[in-house]
């Protein structure tokens, strides 16, 4: 995992260093930048996959092709081979693999990348390039025109924001070319065919099946491997699967955190008892939840409340979690994809619960993703979330609504559980959904701080005056934290938002 930063215009020796300094969080273990005919490439590198000859930006042989890549591509392997007899690498990284297929195939070819991504090809042969992001947003990625009209692309907005009259996300799921412009290359739909929903034994071995694939091919890395355990059904699951496919030398590590009590703790302590991993937790404290709230907010580069809230949790099982592994595998996505939200109970007809699956599905790069990816990095660690693999995704929406949709005699995914039966203890296996946020003891923390800490009469001034809309004290109490980090206005169209604050 990794930042990266490009710039088509000029930009002086001293600002690519502080750039890559503002992003030094996401890449500790080398950082290099290079100057070709037309472009500076910028780089900083978490290495895990080919450690000791990854160091990025990647040339190809003739060195008129460049690439920076932020992200894993699972199925580097098997297209490495495949391009062997064509062409030869120069490195063991998986990011030259996207290198070498787009030089082999050309931009169609990034569909063949299984992978979370976001990279830049400088094609110095053709006098072009080509910039790509993951097809759910994953990895993060902005871009802008700078005074000249020539584009800066970033993996965070505080790296670019100084450049650009105004930073743009990059599209998920979408290429770039100078020559094409934006192109969509993949993109989640409806499919063309459904299970039978008299079938369910074999709609659950297909879960099974897709869920095990999508963890197994996770854990491929040149350093250790661990599991996020908040005690709940969906990192249960992984953590389960995990340990059932972990073959490296030393157990497989879990880690948990939330306050003292909470119910996070105590059922993560279960679930690592049964499944067996060498478990780690950290109990904080109102204090130390409320002191990390203004690095969480310059991390996430976001105020709005709900995101904020279940970030400061991921910040601090981030934190733990790397002082011991460098990879941490995740059970985000669960909810959208198998109808854990209780007001998906609404969508009774097949057709209209996969239209909002697939529309949640395309709004996680701004919310659930970029906190993901934003706690994670801020502690150097790569973070892997399974259930948002394609095939998972894919599969997912062919079951039916009927399956899905819990009834007062089947609760919230129902489905995913029955799946999985026996895997875990039916204590935890059967235990009733709460929000991260919830089940580590954080929300009330919360609430009562910013109660004390925005006056009404504060609350009415900023309603009044901020250029967008503040909804609560709590909303008002993180954006004055985030202008504090961010006082331009020009980052404010980035933000993503939840319905209620």
């Amino acid at each position: 995992m990794c930042g990266i930063f490009v710039s088509m215009g000029e930009i002086e020796k001293s600002q690519m260093d502080e750039v890559l300094q503002l992003l030094h969080h996401r890449g500790p273990d080398e950082g290099k930048s290079v100057v070709t005919d037309r472009v500076h490439l910028g780089h900083r590198r978490l290495s895990i996959i080919g450690l000791n000859d990854g160091i990025q930006p990647i040339h190809n042989a003739e060195k008129d092709q460049w690439i920076v890549c932020n992200g894993e591509i699972y199925n580097f392997e098997s297209i490495k081979s495949e391009l062997e007899s064509k062409t030869s690498f120069l490195t063991q990284s998986d990011s030259e693999v996207a290198l070498k297929l787009i030089e082999s195939e050309g931009a169609k070819a990034i569909d063949q990348l299984d992978g979370m991504f976001a990279f830049f090809i400088a094609d110095e042969r053709n006098d072009s390039f080509i910039v790509a992001r993951d097809p759910l947003g994953i990895k993060p990625l902005y871009y802008g025109l700078d005074q000249g009209g020539q584009y800066v692309f970033s993996s965070e907005l505080k790296a670019i924001e100084r450049f650009v009259h105004q930073p743009e996300e990059f599209p998920h799921g979408h290429y770039f070319t100078p020559e094409e412009g934006f192109v969509c290359y993949r993109h989640v739909q409806a499919p063309k065919s459904m299970f039978n929903e008299e079938s369910l034994d074999r709609v659950n071995q297909s879960i099974r099946e897709t869920m095990e694939k999508a963890v197994e091919k996770r854990l491929l890395a040149d350093v250790e491997v661990g599991v996020l355990l908040s005690g709940g059904l969906d990192s249960s699951l992984i953590a389960a699967i995990a340990k059932r496919y972990h073959k490296g030398q030393f157990p497989l590590k879990s880690f948990c955190v939330g306050a003292e009590g909470s119910a996070d703790v105590i059922n993560a302590r279960k679930v690592a008892e049964a499944i067996g991993t060498d478990h780690y937790e950290f109990i904080y404290t109102q204090e130390e939840l409320v002191a990390a709230v203004e690095d969480v907010i310059y991390h996430l580069e976001s105020y709005e409340p709900s995101l904020v809230r279940s970030a400061i949790p991921n910040y601090f099982v981030s934190k733990l979690a790397s002082e011991h592994v460098k990879v941490i595998l995740s059970g985000e996505g669960a909810d959208e994809l198998f109808a854990g939200y209780a007001y998906m109970e609404r969508f009774q007809d097949t057709r209209m619960l996969n239209k909002e699956i697939i529309r949640i599905l395309n709004t996680l790069h701004h919310v659930n993703l970029q906190r993901a990816d934003r706690m994670s990095m801020a502690h150097s660690l790569e973070l892997r979330v399974p259930f948002l693999d394609m095939e998972v995704v894919e599969n997912a929406l062919k079951i039916p609504a009927g399956l899905k949709i819990h009834k007062k005699d089947r609760m919230e995914k129902w489905l995913l559980r029955k799946s999985f039966d026996g895997v875990l203890p039916d204590e935890v296996l059967w235990r009733k959904k709460a929000e991260f946020s919830e089940g580590s003891g954080a929300l009330d923390l919360l609430d009562a701080h910013a109660e004390e800490s925005i006056t009404d009469d504060e609350l009415i001034r900023l309603q009044e005056t901020a250029p967008v809309e503040i909804r609560s004290k709590q909303e008002a109490f993180y954006y004055r934290i985030f202008k504090k980090h961010f006082p331009g206005e020009n980052m404010l169209q980035t933000v993503g938002k939840w319905a209620t604050a």
